[in-house]
């Protein structure tokens, strides 16, 4: 097999760019070296790609900055830690304020067949309200979103099936201030769906609309722990009425079932006829205690080891003396007693 001819040079890999452009330099006329590039506007126009050589082809430099542009942008935004299958929040408490406090938002759903006491699709889960966040507050930060129908703070997620009763502001214990979770109800369920994607942060104290905080909340506080006494009147009047009227009812639902069997034949036996006990009093009690102290002393092994014996012995002499001496200071009373006073 015969190769090239010795006059004809072979050339490959990175000589062909030099060959190149030494070449079309030579047939200018003038000397070797790089190839002129002529520019357009901002951008440079390149020669043709070398298939042989292994750097890809540069960019023009306006499409370069564009897209260094696009992924600082990019980089720069943060990323919100929140649980899974919720949306982050930011809020602050005022304008002044830089660092942002962060609410956790998702749609209330409940398992099939659990009844719930919020309606499905209008109401909005929110976690990790603030102290400082009250119903007002959470009402007017998601009013953008829609018309809210109603707001309700929580110490922990309500369950669902238990049954909701009426909090009461002058009986129920006032709840441990804190961190809690919250229950947005819209009026349209398209106010759920804007809540999720809010952009923040949201400014929870206003010049319009202020949050109290420091020695103005604890003055609001204390005010507002002042009962108010036709209030209360009114409230332990309602109370009792609905009671009267709940256990009226159970006492006619129960005698309408006294005697009657029941669907497998059993028949339910109340203590209507016996007597009433009365409640123990505090002698009465003291009595039980009493009986009970004897009792259990009944119940103990006595002069049952030889260390007790001696006790008891010792015991018995040292009241022996004691009695002794009491008896002597009686004689020595009554014979001072009987001696003659004439006078």
């Amino acid at each position: 097999m015969e190769g090239p001819a010795p006059s004809t040079p072979t050339f490959t890999g990175r000589f062909l760019p030099r060959l190149y452009s030494a070449q079309t330099k030579v047939r200018q006329g003038g000397k070797a070296g790089p190839t002129p590039r002529r520019r357009h506007g901002n951008a440079r126009t390149l020669p043709a790609p070398d298939c042989n050589s292994r750097r890809p082809p540069r960019l023009p430099v306006g499409k370069m900055a564009a897209r260094r542009r696009k992924r600082g942008a990019r980089d720069s935004e943060p990323e919100i830690p929140s649980p899974p299958g919720y949306s982050a929040i930011p809020i602050k408490f005022s304008e002044k304020q830089q660092a942002s406090h962060y609410l956790y938002v998702r749609e209330h759903k409940v398992r099939e067949g659990t009844k719930s006491s919020w309606p499905q699709k209008r109401t909005l889960f929110v976690l990790n309200v603030p102290p400082y966040c009250t119903e007002e507050c959470l009402s007017r930060l998601f009013s953008p979103c829609g018309a809210v129908q109603s707001v309700e703070l929580q110490e922990k997620p309500d369950l669902g099936d238990s049954p909701k009763e009426p909090k009461s502001k002058f009986f129920d214990p006032t709840p441990v201030p804190g961190f809690q979770v919250a229950y947005v109800v819209f009026q349209k369920p398209g106010g759920v769906s804007a809540a999720i994607v809010l952009k923040g942060p949201l400014v929870v104290s206003t010049e319009s609309h202020p949050v109290k905080s420091g020695i103005h909340k604890w003055i609001s506080n204390y005010v507002d722990s002042v009962p108010d006494p036709e209030t209360l009147r009114i409230e332990v009047d309602t109370f009792m009425e609905a009671y009267d009227k709940r256990i009226a009812e159970e006492e006619a639902k129960a005698k309408e079932e006294e005697g009657v069997p029941d669907e497998e034949g059993w028949v339910k036996v109340t203590r209507r006829g016996r007597r009433p006990v009365l409640p123990r009093t505090e002698a009465a009690s003291l009595r039980v205690l009493e009986k009970e102290r004897r009792k259990r002393a009944r119940k103990e092994l006595l002069n049952f080891y030889a260390w007790q014996h001696r006790e008891t012995k010792m015991e018995h002499l040292a009241q022996l003396r004691k009695k002794f001496e009491e008896d002597k200071q009686k004689i020595e009373l009554m014979r001072a007693q009987r001696k003659f006073r004439p006078y």
